[in-house]
């Protein structure tokens, strides 16, 4: 236990990860995380996608509980192992929880009937950890990993890794966000690369410099709708986060309704290659309640050449309808877009009481991003429609903020039994720059890794 071991991102998975290893007794002294957000006292609610615990740490804090949700984890180590590594990462929640005993799981098994003659719907257990917690759970996991004396650099940002020799480089910056000119260098004997989606880019331009073998992934985009609670009460008492789904194969497009939000639910702004996206969360306490329910209708398509390219593309031409618009009533400067077919539905406050940062736009507007989405859009409307059916009171009663997208880079090949590149056994990459989605599929990418290191 003398390797020197540097985590790239403050991410469910490096938590995990450094978890494990000083459980198991592995020096907290040799292990470095380094992430480009604060710490737990520090963390802005604005900075959704970075610091401890990354975004995962600003979720609704539902931890899925099913191989077939989140990535494909069994892949690597089989169904028991998968679970067996769930269980830990869920096992960490409730340790650093300030009242592990309002930790519940849900678990619904009976499809109703109501559903299918339009949607299937995938029932599967999930732990609700409690959005109004996980402040608190980040400040007292973050407190065991610096007793036992991990060492985290913060406001610093990975400008470059050389897989060759072990060495990289970051820049960190003050609390004016002004970078220091000079390069900090870092040498590792193991890595454990987790950099979440605020560094899809960087993985993929270290994949491109190094000619890793990579897997290519289908686009997944769509939109984050949102409706008041009331219209779907009837399902949300089956199963609290449910998960509708189509499928049309031969057209290589699936969709699924994805990370629903019930009681306090609000709409949060993602930044990516800084760019906009939707996603969203829910408040516990009923004093934040607004009894309005969010979810993604996320499309997967297959079959896009350089679906990657693809994806960035359209997303891009989202924040240019709304910056050529100018200024506007919901935010100002780069953002997203939001559609309803009812004048009277308006986008809604987030968490913080500010409105969402959207620009709304109309009929022209949407044959508009109708035409970004170059055919698929209409999937999304036909899910919405469908939908009208199974719940006969939602009508013309929701919104939709757009864009909703995970971008899925190409993913290297790794070794099954750790995670590791093949071309470099002692790099390893975990969480989102290995396609995992959800908080629990990610800690376990962090937790299988460092057993292998810990063997």
């Amino acid at each position: 236990m003398n390797k020197k071991i540097v985590i790239v991102g403050a991410g469910v998975s490096g938590i995990n990860a450094a978890t494990k290893l000083v459980d198991n007794g592995y020096p907290g002294e040799l292990i470095s995380i380094i992430d480009m957000g604060k710490d737990p006292y520090n963390r802005d609610p604005s900075e959704l996608m970075k610091g401890f615990l990354g975004a995962g740490g600003f979720s609704d804090g539902k931890l899925t509980y099913h191989t077939m949700i989140g990535g494909h984890l069994a892949k690597y180590c089989g169904e028991e192992k998968a679970m067996e590594l769930m269980d830990e990462v869920i096992s960490n929640f409730k340790r650093f929880h300030p009242n592990p005993d309002e930790v519940q799981c849900s678990n619904p098994i009976e499809e109703p009937d109501f559903i299918k003659p339009y949607f299937g719907l995938r029932l599967f257990p999930v732990w609700h950890i409690g959005t109004d917690y996980l402040a608190e759970i980040g400040k007292n996991w973050y407190d065991y990993l610096v007793d036992k004396g991990v060492k985290f650099i913060w406001k610093a940002k990975v400008e470059n890794i050389d897989f060759d020799i072990n060495l990289g480089y970051y820049y960190q910056f003050d609390e004016q966000n002004i970078a220091d000119r000079d390069p900090r260098y870092f040498h590792y004997d193991k890595l454990i690369f987790g950099v979440g989606k605020s560094g899809i880019d960087f993985a993929k331009r270290l994949i491109e410099e190094h000619k890793l073998e990579t897997e290519s992934k289908p686009v997944q985009i769509g939109v984050r709708f949102e409706t008041p609670q009331k219209h779907f009460q009837k399902l949300i008492d089956i199963s609290y986060d449910f998960k509708l789904y189509r499928k049309y194969e031969e057209e290589g497009v699936s969709l699924r309704s994805f990370c629903t939000n019930n009681n306090a639910a609000y709409v949060a702004v993602e930044e990516t290659y800084g760019d906009i996206s939707y996603n969203g969360h829910a408040k516990k306490d009923e004093a934040h309640r607004n009894n309005m329910t969010n979810f993604g209708i996320l499309m997967e398509i297959k079959g896009i050449d350089k679906p990657f390219e693809w994806s960035r593309d359209l997303v891009s031409k989202t924040q240019r309808l709304a910056e050529e618009a100018g200024d506007h009533a919901w935010g100002h400067g780069k953002c997203g877009l939001f559609y309803s077919p009812n004048i009277n539905t308006r986008p809604t406050l987030t968490s913080e009481g500010g409105y969402v940062t959207t620009f709304e736009i109309n009929e022209v507007g949407l044959n508009q991003v109708r035409e970004y989405f170059q055919g698929y859009f209409g999937y999304v409307e036909a899910f919405i429609e469908d939908m009208k059916k199974v719940f006969p009171t939602l009508g013309d009663d929701y919104g939709v903020y757009i864009p909703e997208v995970k971008y899925l880079s190409s993913e290297p090949v790794v070794n099954y039994s750790d995670l590791s590149l093949t071309k470099y056994p002692n790099v390893h990459f975990v969480g989102d720059a290995l396609s995992a989605r959800g908080i629990t599929v990610a800690g376990s990418h962090g937790v299988y890794v460092a057993e292998s290191i810990l063997n």
